[in-house]
């Protein structure tokens, strides 16, 4: 019997990542990624953050290239095509599908003052009912920057669109887009299920701007001759599903249902969960976009808290404090300090503003630090403490909003490695954390098999998803993290 592959493509703004899955046993059968180094973003001035959407492509063919010789896959063998990517980016392509210039990506900041004014100018209630989000820094604001500052670029754009429908139209020659895509860049209105044509109105966007909507699980397009023979695939083979990144993480983690979380640990920090009802924070301190399961029939909203002061913080203390012994070890030093620090508080926030704060930048900063009593394990597992209770934060906002939390899925990776870290996490949130072997590309190429019809769902398709740990909350100690991060959050209080 042939193979049948399902391919991923995860398009980040430090490399371009691609992986075969084999669609039959769910495994992963070759990966790649490229640059090897950190790819380049251009910063013209201050704030700025652009990237050539050539690049992307051109390290799409390079992954691709080294996956299908690993493999040894024949064109054919592959089934279906799956895109995760950078979300909140704005790439303006012309009549011929030419990129007009290069792509603002999602931490350029010269959008912040149209998001704001806009929000201003329509009124909170309005972006929020509708939108569920401010206007923020999003792709919308982005573009009407490019508007006011780049007006014979606007004139000639004949599509807008996000790095993901980049990659599809280079792969198909299509432009189109989905509805998760369009809610990332504030496009899309959820009151009324249609494109916000008050926000469109608003900025004096043409509604031809916005490509043809496809559904996120279904043959959006097909590979081109022409992109066929760029490739060394087969013209013809089907692009049937596409995610932005944090989305894509939760599709890669199994998480679909209301109550679900998928949460990453790195130098910042997500808690991404899944909301069954269409609800926003009036405070706007959490992110909300269409899951990749959202439909008109069944409300599937992500929310997404951000914590910037997460492995950052972390990789700081073992640099200043605790060289001279590896992560690993320096865990086991936080371990051996009772829960609660014994009263030494870290407040996480030394990364810039932080959303969940209402965008204040508190700095990070040492409470109740004894210099007679206290070690630096203390600081260890005060920093890991004060991480975790970052997140809970986060967390509270999304059970204000109605979110029952009872699972945290996660890579078994970054701050997750740390068992500090994790049984901390499970002990004050009360969740069964669940850590898993996967990445975004691999998510995506099950994405698309669940697309092209090869899964029934996406039960089928995460069936052979590996679980490679269970950490249950100690019910013995409940009392105890639940006073700590009260402490915590007095703290916080008094220094918002």
């Amino acid at each position: 019997m042939a193979n049948r592959y399902l391919l991923g493509f995860d398009v980040g703004s430090s490399s371009v990542k691609a992986s075969l899955v084999n669609a039959d046993t769910g495994k992963c059968v070759a990966t790649a990624f490229y640059p090897e180094k950190e790819a380049p973003i251009m910063a013209v001035k201050a704030g700025w953050a652009e990237q050539d959407p050539q690049m992307w492509w051109d390290n799409a063919k390079l992954a691709l290239k080294k996956i299908m010789a690993d493999a040894q896959a024949a064109p054919e063998d592959v089934k279906a095509i799956g895109i995760s990517y950078q979300m909140h980016g704005l790439v303006c392509v012309d009549k011929n599908l030419k990129a007009l210039r290069p792509s603002i990506i999602w931490c350029d900041s010269r959008a912040v003052p149209y998001g704001e004014k806009a929000f201003r100018d329509l009124g909170e209630e309005q972006c929020l009912s509708h939108l569920l989000n401010s206007p923020g820094n999003f792709t919308a604001a982005k573009l009407a920057w490019v508007k006011e500052n780049e007006p014979e670029t606007y004139e000639k754009i004949y599509k807008i669109m996000l790095p993901g429908d980049y990659i599809a139209m280079r792969l198909s020659g299509v432009a189109n887009t989905t509805v998760s895509g369009l809610s990332e860049g504030m496009f899309w209105d959820f009151k009324n299920n249609q494109v916000a044509d008050f926000l469109m109105k608003y900025y004096g966007f043409d509604a031809s701007l916005v490509s043809d909507i496809v559904p996120t699980f279904s043959v959006q397009s097909e590979v081109s001759a022409e992109a066929a023979a760029e490739l060394g695939l087969k013209a013809g083979t089907p692009i049937t599903y596409r995610g932005g990144d944090q989305p894509n993480n939760a599709l890669s983690l199994n998480v679909f249902n209301p109550g679900e979380i998928a949460s990453t640990a790195g130098t910042s920090g997500v808690v991404y969960g899944v909301l069954g009802e269409v609800n926003y924070d009036k405070k706007s301190r959490v992110n909300m976009f269409a899951h990749v399961n959202h439909s008109s029939e069944q409300t599937r909203l992500g929310v997404l808290g951000i914590c910037n002061g997460t492995g950052i913080l972390n990789a700081w203390i073992h640099r200043n404090i605790t060289a001279d012994i590896s992560y690993a070890e320096m865990n086991d030093l936080g371990a051996t300090v009772p829960i609660g620090s014994d009263g030494v508080t870290i407040l996480p926030f030394g990364n810039g503003a932080e959303r969940i704060l209402e965008n204040k930048e508190l700095g990070c900063s040492i409470h109740g630090l004894n210099f007679n009593t206290h070690t630096k394990a203390h600081l260890v597992r005060a920093a890991q403490e004060g991480i975790v209770f970052s997140f809970c934060y986060g967390m509270e906002i999304m059970q204000q909003m109605g979110m029952d939390i009872k699972k945290i899925h996660a890579g078994k990776a970054n701050m997750f490695l740390s068992p500090l870290f994790r049984n901390t996490l499970a002990g004050v949130s009360g969740a069964t954390i669940e850590l898993y072997d996967t990445d975004g590309s691999v998510g995506a190429a099950k994405g698309a098999g669940i697309g092209a019809g090869i899964y029934k769902d996406h039960e089928e398709a995460f069936a052979t998803l590996e679980k490679l740990q269970v950490i249950e909350p100690d019910a013995a100690h409940r009392a105890e993290y639940l006073a700590a991060y009260a402490a915590w959050k007095e703290t916080l209080k008094k220094n918002l």
